[in-house]
């Protein structure tokens, strides 16, 4: 009986998120079934914490137990070594490296019709969360002109895997739509490039969430990564 419910727990923390992302399963649906299965797998794994516990090894009888505990352990770790290292991420969804000047979106707008989040940026309030959460998330100085870091910051966004809506030559502007690994949460990222004072060039980078009051840092990771590659791909 407890390998069927391991079985069960493991099968729902898989289908809770590709259910969401075929469009089966709305948001309020999967993340109660994917919270359902890891609460089993840890009941589960009890038996296994329980052993160690009380002889210090694992002396289990058969083999179905060994399994039992095993696909547990799997489906605990997978979904909590996502979700654990951003607990400490504030509630918020939409991350720039210009809080007081925020790259605007102009392509994306349609695609986010009926979008619970507006793109409407949220003010003083936002940008002092941001930068006591996410002080590292700053504008990019580049010597290369404009237009080099333009076409260099769409060829690491299509890298990264990020669906290109629009590119602007004349406004120095991106357009982006990236899509989570796990639930295919769709975020929007607008990538600005302008003539720096000294020469070179200034990128900023927005990242906004569709959907979700926090994003569990998503966002604020994702500009480090583009910004990371950026970087090095204007030194090559």
């Amino acid at each position: 009986m407890r390998f069927r419910i391991a079985f069960a727990a493991a099968a729902a923390i898989v289908a809770a998120p590709l259910g969401h992302r075929a469009g089966v399963l709305p948001l309020s649906a999967a993340v109660p079934l994917l919270a359902a299965g890891v609460l089993l797998s840890l009941g589960s794994l009890a038996p296994w914490l329980t052993a160690i516990m009380r002889r210090g090894r694992l002396a289990f009888r058969d083999r179905r137990e060994v399994a039992t505990g095993l696909l547990s352990a799997i489906a605990v770790v997978v979904p909590l070594a996502y979700i654990l290292p951003a607990l400490g991420a504030p509630p918020i969804h939409d991350i720039t490296t210009d809080p007081d000047d925020p790259p605007r979106f102009e392509a994306v707008v349609p695609l986010r019709a009926g979008a619970p989040n507006p793109l409407e940026y949220g003010g003083p309030q936002l940008a002092a969360t941001q930068r006591a959460a996410y002080p590292d998330v700053l504008p990019l100085a580049a010597a290369a002109s404009p237009t080099t870091v333009l076409a260099a910051a769409r060829s690491v966004a299509m890298e990264l895997g990020w669906e290109i809506v629009a590119v602007d030559q004349a406004q120095g502007l991106l357009e982006a739509t990236a899509t989570t690994f796990w639930f295919g949460f769709k975020d929007d990222v607008a990538v600005r490039v302008r003539p720096s004072e000294g020469g070179g060039a200034l990128v900023d980078v927005r990242s906004i969430s569709r959907v979700g009051v926090g994003d569990l840092g998503a966002n604020a990771n994702r500009i480090r990564a583009f910004l990371t590659r950026l970087q090095a791909a204007l030194a090559r």
